[in-house]
């Protein structure tokens, strides 16, 4: 099922397929819902799957508050949307859904545990981080936002999107890349820099995974830039019980660069939390 709803008349799509314990698998920077389309595909029998496209990605429009914290309310929007359909409430101790967050994805996940951790029974970090920005970081994205300024969204993706990848995923999957970095047109400079700035101004999320009850999943690509494996594996002991998988031949994408063992993580995860 596709569904929009208007968030402060706003319009936010997303889509629910599948049925059973409700899972929402939220994309990250210069993506949308669709890159999980093959998790969708493998998930779909034993879950209902529920797959935004962010504010300014996708069909999605932007919104007021684009921050980290602005863009969780409208994941807890979503949920409750799928709580009143299906008349399923959210409750108020065991939780409602397990939410895995890819990136910039996870980035909002931890927002939305940390304003509405009883409607969340479990999450998922998947290539992603609690901590901050770093300096060095922050800077890098200030000259990406000049970069878009001056070139455009299109012309950033088409740039950095490939340096996602790790050296073997661009030799046995050039297609596919090429695919998906065609599929980014539709992005625009404002969303990119605004989802730049939000990043630079998160706060460390480290106290969420320490004082969780929840189970969390950690995903990290041996080859990513963007969230270096080292980074994953200072707060993977931080949650009272946590799980952590390295994707040997990935960088920041193995939901496309390792399709299968992503899959079965992904499945092993939700069976076992």
């Amino acid at each position: 099922m596709e569904k929009t709803i208007l968030y402060q008349n706003k319009k936010i799509f997303y889509r629910s397929i599948g049925s059973g314990n409700p899972v929402m698998l939220v994309h990250g920077f210069g993506e949308d819902g669709n890159v999980w389309d093959k998790q969708v595909e493998h998930l779909k029998s034993k879950y209902l799957l529920i797959v935004p496209d962010l504010p300014g990605s996708g069909q999605s429009e932007m919104i007021n508050d684009m921050s980290m914290e602005g863009m969780a309310e409208v994941l807890h929007s979503i949920i409750h949307d799928i709580a009143e359909s299906s008349q399923n409430p959210p409750s108020g101790t065991g939780g409602l859904c397990t939410v895995i967050g890819h990136s910039m994805g996870g980035y909002i996940t931890l927002a939305l545990v940390e304003s509405y951790w009883n409607h969340v029974n479990a999450f998922g970090l998947f290539h992603s981080s609690a901590f901050a920005d770093t300096d060095e970081k922050k800077e890098t994205r200030k000259k990406g936002i000049e970069f878009i300024k001056q070139n455009g969204a299109f012309e950033f993706l088409k740039t950095s999107t490939p340096n996602l990848f790790s050296p073997n995923s661009k030799l046995q999957i050039p297609n596919s890349i090429d695919e998906f970095i065609n599929s980014l047109k539709g992005f625009t400079s404002q969303a990119l820099i605004a989802y730049y700035n939000a990043m630079m101004a998160r706060p460390d999320r480290t106290s969420i995974l320490k004082n969780t009850e929840n189970p969390v999943l950690f995903i990290a690509g041996e080859h990513d830039n963007a969230i270096p494996i080292n980074d994953v594996l200072k707060q993977c002991h931080l949650p009272e019980k946590s799980y952590i998988h390295v994707l040997k031949k990935s960088g920041h994408m193995g939901m496309m660069e390792e399709t299968q063992n992503a899959n079965r993580i992904l499945e092993e995860f939700l069976l076992e939390k």
